[in-house]
């Protein structure tokens, strides 16, 4: 079983920074897990040739200013038992925050996200698509506070999974979290059809044998992934939430999005088949949209 003993979560001091720090919380509570608070101090002036460093030009005082605020950020993380390591590098953020992650042996990096809606879709914060693009470890992306509809502590997690070695992996952390924190686990699993549904086509106006071969393959498509499903669910435990598998039918993240507004999921888990710098469609189109959309935090476990 995949665990979690080590949050980054970097702090810009915004309200959506803010939140993500409340989630690196009860994150770090449910794993008893220790958080690396982390704010990346980037003077105003750029590095000029011959000028000294960004490094030399924050002075101690600054840094010392800055470094109040990380902990005033994390007031309530002492009431939750939960250690903070406070941090204050100086840079370019986005940089900073993946080789700390990199140097720290990360586990998950909580971050806030700027998106609220229409063109805002497509803008989760520069810093924030740059760490989702190149993390080598899971990212789980904050929604601003105004947009959130999950709360905390968490009860209900979606877990949605197409078979795949990175779903499978993330089924196993969604597991573990669950059975942390006795949260209700749905695990989904979509078919896509080679035609957009609503419409199918039309079983009476198709020639009788081939409507009902296309009725019987259905039949035989969501027996064997609902079967699967089963398979991957764990025994039921006494006094804790039956996980619970679903089927649809559609587009992925449509439907991820559908079920998660539906049973207001509040966190939504994730497996993505790699990060790159040059992946600009980030890490496939269902997890992107997800990330995007989703008035939940989302949690994408790299594999």
């Amino acid at each position: 079983m995949r665990e979690i003993t080590r949050i980054l979560c970097p702090v810009d001091f915004s309200d959506a920074s803010a939140h993500a720090a409340d989630q690196a919380i009860a994150l770090a509570g449910w794993c008893s897990a220790r958080i690396t608070a982390l704010h990346v101090f980037t003077p105003i002036f750029a590095p000029i040739p011959g000028l000294p460093s960004l490094e030399q030009r924050a002075s101690d005082a600054e840094l010392a200013r800055v470094r109040d605020h990380v902990a005033e950020c994390f007031a309530a993380a002492a009431a939750a038992h939960v250690r903070v390591d406070i941090l204050v590098d100086v840079g370019q953020p986005a940089r900073q925050i993946l080789d700390r992650a990199d140097s720290l042996s990360t586990d998950v990096i909580v971050m806030g996200t700027h998106g609220a809606g229409g063109f805002e879709h497509l803008v989760l914060g520069s810093v924030t698509e740059k760490v989702l693009r190149r993390a080598r470890c899971a990212v789980l992306t904050v929604p601003p506070r105004a947009q959130a509809t999950s709360t905390l502590p968490f009860t209900r997690l979606l877990c949605p999974v197409d078979f795949s070695d990175p779903s499978l992996a993330a089924l196993q952390l969604a597991r573990s979290l669950a059975a942390e924190s006795a949260s209700a686990l749905t695990v989904l699993h979509v078919i896509e059809w080679p035609w957009h549904e609503p419409p199918a086509p039309i079983a009476a106006e198709l020639p009788p044998a081939q409507a009902e071969a296309l009725a019987e393959y259905r039949r035989y498509v969501e027996r064997s992934a609902l079967a699967r499903l089963e398979e991957l669910l764990p025994p039921t435990v006494a006094d804790r939430p039956a996980p619970v598998p679903c089927l649809r039918h559609g587009k992925p993240y449509v439907e991820i999005l559908r079920l998660a507004a539906e049973d207001r999921a509040d966190l939504i888990v994730m497996g993505v088949h790699g990060r790159s710098g040059v992946d600009m469609t980030l890490f496939g189109s269902s997890t992107n949209q997800v990330v995007r959309q989703a008035t939940c935090p989302v949690l994408t476990l790299r594999q």
